[in-house]
């Protein structure tokens, strides 16, 4: 099966004025169609910039960033990103903001406004369509980000750290919302977080970074029997905490070790 997402061999320097800084090094990825994987490691540790050059908003110094088995040459309307932030557009309504791709590409019809209300009736946002984004929490606004993102109907999404910012318990329920809704769609997600807990119960496969340049220090394959669940309920298994041991052990050893 050809890989949906993939990098081989990546480089990436930042070049200032003062120096030029390796961020990540050597990097062999290979994401397939329809997998859920998630990025954690150390700050520092090159997580976003993957996710960049993964979007086109960089070019790898070295290597090769493919979508599809297409080289990536720049943003693309096959690749969705999310953010901590929703960036909401204040002056337009949750249904506009929702509307507002659609409406740049110059796709927007009939049959883009009843998807648009079906995906807010599935998030849950069907009575707050009209409102504007001051009005709801920021668990719904993010709700709103999430329709907006899957609303140009990519193919693959990119994940930045969209739940760190919420409260513990509607983290816990956009992580069954996403997780559920990126299944149905079969979508190809990649997810950088910070939470390993997160990153156990939602993804196929976890990929621990070492620390800058970042570099693959291990993957983890999550059982199928985890994968099988819904994120809430996988934490509860008597495998979760196995697999949450393996990677923090493997964290802290790369810490220690002088890796970070």
């Amino acid at each position: 099966m050809r890989a949906m997402l993939e990098l081989k061999n990546v480089s990436h320097v930042y070049v200032s004025a003062q120096e030029a800084s390796l961020a990540v090094e050597g990097l062999d990825l290979q994401v397939t169609p329809g997998e859920f994987v998630s990025l954690v490691g150390p700050s520092g540790c090159g997580k976003t910039t993957i996710l960049s050059l993964l979007a086109g908003l960089l070019v790898p110094s070295r290597g090769q960033v493919l979508i599809g088995g297409e080289p990536v040459h720049g943003p693309s309307p096959r690749v969705g990103y999310m953010l901590q932030q929703d960036y909401l557009l204040p002056w337009r309504t949750i249904r506009g903001n929702v509307l507002l791709g659609p409406e740049l590409a110059g796709r927007q019809s009939r049959e883009t406004e009843e998807a648009v209300e079906r995906l807010l009736h599935e998030m849950g946002l069907s009575g707050s369509a009209a409102r504007y984004p001051h009005e709801l929490s920021g668990g719904m606004r993010q709700r709103a980000a999430l329709v907006r993102t899957l609303i140009t109907d990519p193919e693959v999404l990119l994940l930045d750290e969209p739940f760190s910012a919420l409260d513990m318990h509607i983290k816990l329920q956009l992580e069954d919302l996403v997780h559920h809704t990126l299944r149905r769609m079969r979508k190809t997600a990649l997810l950088v977080t910070h939470d390993l807990a997160e990153a156990a119960a939602m993804s196929d496969r976890v990929v621990l970074l070492g620390s800058r340049p970042g570099r693959i220090r291990h993957i983890f394959d999550i059982p199928a029997e985890l994968r099988a669940l819904p994120p809430m309920q996988a934490r509860r298994e008597p495998g979760f905490q196995d697999i949450f041991e393996a990677i923090w052990a493997e964290l802290e050893e790369g810490e220690e070790g002088g890796d970070a």
